[in-house]
């Protein structure tokens, strides 16, 4: 699907009154296209797009080029003081968008990944995170996360992904043994995709920067931006300030060298999905000894 105007409230945030400024000068030269804009800027047409739908905070240096561009005197660069202190609007369903169109996924949880659980473990982890919710709103929320997962394994591939787990993830017996011996199975596979790496932030490798419980991700955007998000039990909070990004980039690549290799982090998994399929068998065995 290509580029699409959203209705802009210029009132809304100083983002879209960005946002709005950029298109209505645009139309007003002509009813230029946001194409021959971003050539004139020397800029990405997909990031300008965002930035005009009111999606991403502009970077520095663009609002020079718009200022030059339109003539302005100076008024982006006003606009600029603004928009960079504007937290991310629409958080949540901004980061799925951009989840949904990214070249590169990489992420760290302390649970297994959504985009890696299978159904019976999501239907456990959103029953145990939200125990008052009906039954109707967990079959949605369940619902919109499996389809989630159809980007993972898609032919031919559209991402590159990374997962880091916490070994605390394959040890916890969410949903019991039967659930958690599914979920293993479904992990070992995914590590066989030519498009996916997995690997195990092992407990013996003590403190970390997440440790406090966030979940740590970085999408790399179709024009190469990377956008960063953490999220909590309760919320979420997206970054796209540069310092901001690279920031967690630092992080993230601490995570990676504590982590173990693939192939050692698939032994590991290996063990853990054994150890529930054992269990499983210690339960069976008393019954078929009865029933003979």
């Amino acid at each position: 699907m290509g580029w699409q105007e959203r209705e802009l409230h210029p009132e809304k945030s100083p983002r879209h009154f960005y946002g709005s400024e950029i298109r209505r000068l645009r139309k007003a030269n002509g009813n230029m296209s946001l194409g021959r804009l971003a050539q004139i800027l020397n800029f990405s047409k997909g990031h300008l797009s965002r930035i005009e739908n009111g999606e991403s905070k502009p970077p520095e240096g663009l609002s020079e080029r718009l200022d030059a561009a339109f003539n302005t005197d100076g008024s982006f660069q006003r606009y600029y003081v603004l928009a960079k202190k504007e937290p991310f609007p629409d958080k949540y369903s901004t980061y799925l968008k951009l989840a949904s169109t990214a070249i590169g996924h990489e992420s760290y949880t302390l649970t297994v990944p959504g985009l890696l659980q299978s159904q019976a473990f999501a239907s456990a982890v959103l029953h145990a995170g939200e125990p008052f919710a009906t039954p109707g709103e967990i079959e949605d929320w369940l619902t919109t996360r499996m389809a989630r997962q159809t980007r993972v394994y898609q032919e031919p591939p559209a991402c590159r992904y990374w997962f880091i787990l916490d070994e605390w993830a394959l040890r916890r017996p969410v949903g019991g043994a039967a659930v958690m011996a599914e979920q293993l199975s479904l992990i070992l596979a995914a590590c066989q995709l030519r498009h996916v790496t997995i690997q195990v932030l092992p407990l013996g490798s003590g403190a970390h920067s997440e440790l406090g419980g966030s979940s740590l991700i970085l999408l790399t955007t179709a024009d190469h931006a990377v956008i960063a998000y953490e999220e909590g039990s309760r919320s979420g909070r997206l970054f796209d300030d540069t310092q901001d990004v690279a920031h967690r980039q630092g992080l993230y690549d601490l995570l990676r060298a504590q982590s173990l290799s693939p192939q050692d982090s698939e032994t590991v998994i290996r063990s853990a999905w054994e150890g529930f399929t054992d269990a499983l068998r210690g339960t069976a065995c008393p019954v078929a000894e009865e029933q003979l």
